[in-house]
């Protein structure tokens, strides 16, 4: 009885999780190119590391070595790919990291100084980063595993006291390995905890589309993690602006994500595309008027001519008023996605007026308008932009079919001035396009756009336009600045010596 109530739980904690809107999928083809990225920034971070100044006293001879700077990092062998639980894995072995440092020598009155190269060899380091959502649904570096040691030190002494410094090495090669090993893993712990956070802080997850609209890109739940690919899972709703929290139920297909040829995949259902025209709908932004001059000449004189025998039963101050063309959706259109491509319908209220001055209008008809557009997804940048083409136009009254009779000739000119007056308008914002969740200085490129039913997915391969460093120097806090102000990960992390 008890395994058949935790059982009828789950299937009802299942049927009422919320269905993505939006998914997109990183996989292992990304990697490469992230791993280039990564390498350039990693060491740039590296470079970063400080060593503590190293004294000490052998007999009469003491030395100090000081000002220890790492100048390069120079790569054997490295890997980067997925790992289930553990999310992001990166591999180096057989590295070596190229070493300035100071060097300072006292033998009684005898003083010897300058500053010389060295090498760390047989670097190896394992770090993994655990991705999560956190509490506002934004995906961040959870937890940063690490191990790192250095198997040699190579310094190339010189000069007057070199039989002195050979002597002399095995002490300072030892205690400048030890050092180094204690700095790699806390470089990389604030680099993953502090910078690539500030990195993903990037990603918009409720921002504003525009004046009336914005978009709720909230992850659902943590990223999943396979050994080949990496699954998102966004909320993708639109939401007016004025209602701030106001959720539209998503009763749309859920997107599937198959394919792993292209570096990544985003796929939107058709509730994505709903919750849009829905909440411009409740901002009341899917409505147009033409008055006077703004109602093209001839559609002007047509309605005029059709309307003629209401016309001339008004008052002669109304007869010659301005004529208004006023269209309103009914309904918030709807948007179909089928494997042949992607349609929105609307319907909307076409209502025909004269306007005379301090006066109130004189209504001479309404109608109905069915409309079926035609769109065409593209990925442009981080953007996604439509274009919509008309295919279906057809109006008729909602009083009786012998006025529906008496708008066909209407049917031609109406939809001369949708395409001509409305369609350039629709097309200058929809091709304005919204942004996808990706980080700042990432964009899309050869995009491939495929429909199914319920739902598109749209392959395409990554480009840095920014490099990682440049995106993190814009958008990290100031106290993160300093990799000492971070907090230190545990002593485990750290491969002892």
């Amino acid at each position: 009885m008890a395994l058949f109530g935790a059982l009828f739980l789950a299937l009802l904690a299942g049927a009422h999780a919320e269905l993505p809107g939006c998914k997109i999928r990183i996989t292992s083809k990304a990697l490469e190119l992230v791993k280039q990225e990564g390498l350039r920034f990693l060491e740039q971070e590296l470079e970063t590391i400080t060593i503590p100044d190293l004294r000490g006293r052998e007999g009469h001879f003491y030395y100090n070595i000081s000002e220890v700077k790492v100048t390069e990092l120079q790569l054997t062998s490295s890997e980067l790919h997925f790992q289930p639980e553990q999310e992001l894995m990166l591999q180096i072995t057989n590295a070596s990291l190229g070493l300035r440092f100071r060097r300072q020598l006292l033998y009684w009155f005898f003083y010897d100084g300058g500053y010389i190269n060295a090498s760390a060899e047989g670097v190896s380091i394992h770090t993994g980063l655990q991705l999560s959502q956190d509490s506002t649904g934004r995906m961040k570096v959870s937890n940063v595993s690490c191990q790192a040691s250095v198997s040699r030190m190579h310094v190339a002494f010189g000069g007057t006291f070199k039989k002195v410094y050979e002597f002399l090495s095995t002490f300072i090669t030892s205690g400048m390995r030890f050092l180094l090993n204690q700095q790699i893993c806390p470089v990389l712990h604030h680099a993953g905890m502090v910078l690539l956070n500030s990195l993903l802080d990037t990603v918009p997850v409720r921002s504003s589309v525009d004046e009336l609209v914005g978009i709720d890109y909230s992850l659902l739940k943590d990223p999943v993690v396979s050994t080949s690919n990496l699954d998102m899972e966004f909320r993708g709703a639109f939401f007016p602006l004025a209602e701030g929290n106001w959720n539209f139920l998503n009763r749309a297909v859920e997107p599937q994500l198959q394919e792993e040829e292209r570096m990544v995949y985003v796929a939107f259902s058709e509730f994505f595309f709903d919750s849009a025209m829905e909440s411009y709908f409740r901002a009341g932004a899917l409505q147009l008027s033409l008055v006077g001059d703004k109602v093209p000449h001839d559609l002007d004189m047509l309605l005029r001519a059709t309307y003629f025998g209401s016309i001339v039963l008004l008052s002669p101050a109304v007869i010659d008023s301005p004529l208004k063309l006023e269209l309103r959706a009914m309904d918030p259109p709807r948007c179909t996605i089928k494997p042949s491509g992607t349609s929105i319908s609307v319907t909307a209220s076409v209502t025909i007026a004269l306007v005379p001055p301090d006066q109130p209008e004189v209504q001479l008809s309404s109608m109905i308008m069915d409309a079926r557009f035609n769109a065409k997804m593209a990925l442009r940048g981080k953007a996604l932009r439509t274009q919509l083409d008309l295919r279906r136009f057809r109006i008729y009254s909602n009083q009786s079919a012998l006025e529906s009779l008496a708008l066909i000739p209407l049917q031609a000119p109406l939809r001369t001035m949708l395409t001509i007056g409305v369609m350039p308008m629709l097309n200058e914002r929809t091709w304005r396009g919204v942004q996808i969740p990706l980080p700042e200085g990432i964009n899309f490129v050869h995009e491939v756009v495929t429909n199914h039913a319920g739902f598109l997915t749209i392959g395409a391969d990554l480009h840095f336009a920014k490099g990682l460093r440049e995106v993190i120097d814009k958008n990290r806090p100031a106290k993160a600045r300093d990799p000492q102000a971070s907090s230190a990960p545990p002593p485990s992390s750290t491969a002892a010596v």
